[in-house]
């Protein structure tokens, strides 16, 4: 089995910063792209950014210049740098990656989510 487990979600105020980790547990033999979506309230889930297993980035353009992704692979754990909060990033953050299980056979998992709240 393969779990991903977020934490770092928190409340912050409006201009502020936080860091969002993912870490990835069980029977993994080699981790692909991960990634961060975001779900706020009312609206549909979207990709905040992903990176691959070369270091490669993505972001959504409302986040470019202020979140960095990053990854330790060692660790098996993909980060989040969030800058220059706004309101409007206010969501439950998910992490996401395709993984080589021990069933040899790349899979999609998502972690349960972290809840983020930019407000003063």
């Amino acid at each position: 089995q393969v779990r991903l487990v977020e934490s770092g979600g928190s409340l912050v105020q409006p201009g502020g910063s936080l860091r969002l980790s993912c870490a990835a547990s069980g029977s993994i033999l080699s981790i692909y792209t991960m990634g961060w979506y975001r779900q706020a309230p009312g609206k549909r889930c979207e990709l905040v950014a992903d990176i691959t297993n070369g270091g490669n980035t993505n972001y959504v353009d409302s986040v470019k210049g202020r979140f960095t992704i990053s990854r330790d692979n060692a660790r098996n754990t993909v980060y989040l740098q969030m800058n220059s909060l706004k309101r409007g990033d206010t969501a439950v953050y998910y992490c996401n990656a395709d993984i080589l299980d021990g069933s040899y056979v790349v899979k999609n998992y998502w972690g349960q989510g972290t809840q983020v709240t930019v407000s003063s």
